[in-house]
């Protein structure tokens, strides 16, 4: 390497690791601070999907017989593998990160951060039989919703709906327990995956299905009621978002739509704000929807008008 360009690279160095350069950018590792791993995080949701849905994923030689067994390898499996994501997603947490939060030594803090990463692994785990009580129902929508379906494991195998709806469901329990980061990065993969965003906050009721489902946005504070069907393009976003004194956004405040029970949203539709769409409403395609709608109400493109001169 010439002089010049090692006293290039010197330059360059001195430049990315100035403090300027790094505001917001830079996470200052501990030494025995662990960090969220995608990979531990990738294993731990296929884990669930193998307890969700015993046979479909996991191990394949799975029965009646040997159910309990194979179950309960998996359980100790997610509760170790989440209690280190959870213990290294509380480092990143505002207090959580600091030793001064706990009046402890640094030593003790991290005992204090590991036992609450367990029990919120633990609190987790009890969540699982519901959960796959909710799931059940998401498969049942999506099979009768579409009749192209001809099996329910064709469904759970197969149907994108099942893979972001499992992703978002087991991150939505993690995030009502408090824990930061891991849910997002959760729902973030199910995204990558399948393109459907849905963030882990918004509420869903049960059988909720989306066919197809490439281009779905929810944002975080949509609510959404049971029964309810989105296709493919469909956005539940924001229409604007009210700023402070220093012009910057509000965060927090309730800004997506509320989907009430039995409600149908057709393909690229995008409905924005705080809005209710009223139960037994359909919404068609390719609209824009930024008012309330009451309930039992068909919204529809509407055709042009016949010009009388060409008749």
């Amino acid at each position: 390497m010439n002089p010049s360009t090692q006293t290039l690279i010197a330059d360059i160095t001195a430049t990315l690791s100035s403090p300027e350069s790094l505001y917001g950018l830079l996470h200052e590792h501990r030494d025995g601070d662990p960090l969220p791993s995608q990979p531990a995080l990738s294993e731990f949701i296929e884990l669930c999907r193998s307890v969700l849905f015993p046979g479909f994923y996991g191990q394949s030689n799975v029965n009646s017989n040997n159910l309990m067994y194979h179950t309960g390898v998996a359980l100790e499996r997610i509760h170790g593998l989440l209690t280190e994501q959870i213990q290294a997603g509380l480092c990143f947490a505002s207090g959580w990160g600091q030793v001064e939060a706990y009046g402890e030594t640094y030593a003790s803090a991290q005992d204090t951060r590991r036992h609450k990463a367990a029990q919120l692994a633990t609190e987790f785990i009890s969540c699982l039989p519901q959960l796959r009580q909710t799931l059940a129902t998401d498969v049942e929508a999506a099979y009768l919703g579409d009749p192209a379906a001809e099996t329910y494991g064709e469904v759970i195998s197969c149907y994108p709906i099942i893979r972001a709806i499992t992703n978002y469901r087991v991150a939505h329990e993690l995030l009502r327990l408090d824990v930061p980061l891991i849910p997002r990065i959760i729902t973030e993969m199910a995204h990558s995956q399948t393109g459907i965003d849905i963030h882990p906050a918004a509420t869903i009721g049960h059988h909720f299905t989306i066919d197809h489902g490439t281009g779905v946005v929810i944002g975080a504070t949509c609510i959404i009621g049971n029964n309810v069907k989105l296709y493919q393009g469909v956005t539940l976003g924001a229409k604007s978002f009210p700023v402070d004194e220093q012009g910057n956004p509000i965060k927090g405040i309730p800004r997506h739509p509320i989907l009430e029970d039995n409600v149908i949203v057709y393909s690229n539709s995008t409905i924005l704000g705080r809005i209710t769409i009223g139960h037994d409403s359909v919404i068609g395609g390719n609209l824009w929807v930024t008012e309330n709608v009451p309930a039992g109400t068909r919204v529809l493109q509407q055709k042009p008008k016949s010009n009388p001169c060409n008749s």
